[in-house]
């Protein structure tokens, strides 16, 4: 069973209309209380990291999801957001995230680039982790952000796009595995993605 983190920044509603599209069992659940049958998280992401962390932080999901995810190594997917807070520390709102991957997100630079990157880009495929496996080469993802990710360890790089800069589209570390881009709004290549996250044997990030 996927849960489907339904928090109030999120994008809940289409990752579950992707999921329902792929017949993949799943259920919206907006406290941990409701997961005694989920076996792997989706964290969508719509809007600021801080907005995102206090959301977490104020229905106990920071403690529940460390628990399950670096402690148990329940499969655990982000979206969006849902990747930037992942990381040690965002430059949105000056926020201290998950710290699950090293690492940091910083802002696009106006100067060189429109902001925000919106619309559908190709993503590299980096490194040999089985998420990685999932991407469609020369396939197109749909992306809406104004800050991105840097891993401490490149690694943890599954995918990168360029969008003035090289920048992290996807990333994995055994079971926590996340993608800039939206799966639930990126056509077929999303899609193939998603189900590859659901279907994926999962082992825990070291």
């Amino acid at each position: 069973m996927i849960g489907i983190i339904d928090y109030r920044t999120g994008n809940s509603q289409s990752v579950s209309y992707a999921l329902g599209h792929l017949g993949v069992p799943h259920k919206l659940v907006a406290k941990p209380s409701e997961c005694d049958d989920v076996d792997r998280y989706v964290l969508p992401g719509v809007g600021s990291a801080g907005v995102t962390m206090e959301s977490l932080a104020d229905e106990g999901w920071v403690a529940h999801l460390t628990e399950q995810v670096v402690g148990a190594g329940v499969g655990f997917l982000g979206v969006c957001v849902g990747l930037q807070v992942l990381f040690e520390h965002s430059a949105e709102d000056d926020q201290e995230c998950l710290g699950w991957i090293k690492g940091t997100v910083h802002q696009f630079d106006n100067t060189e680039v429109r902001v925000p990157h919106m619309g559908w880009n190709t993503v590299d495929v980096r490194g040999d982790h089985p998420f990685a496996k999932s991407f469609t080469p020369g396939g197109y993802y749909y992306f809406v952000n104004s800050y991105y990710a840097v891993p401490a360890d490149p690694s943890a790089l599954v995918g990168v796009t360029t969008y003035g800069r090289p920048f992290a589209a996807a990333v994995a570390q055994g079971n926590i595995m996340a993608t800039q881009f939206h799966t639930e709004k990126s056509a077929r290549a999303g899609l193939q993605v998603l189900k590859a996250f659901c279907d994926l044997e999962v082992s825990v990030a070291r």
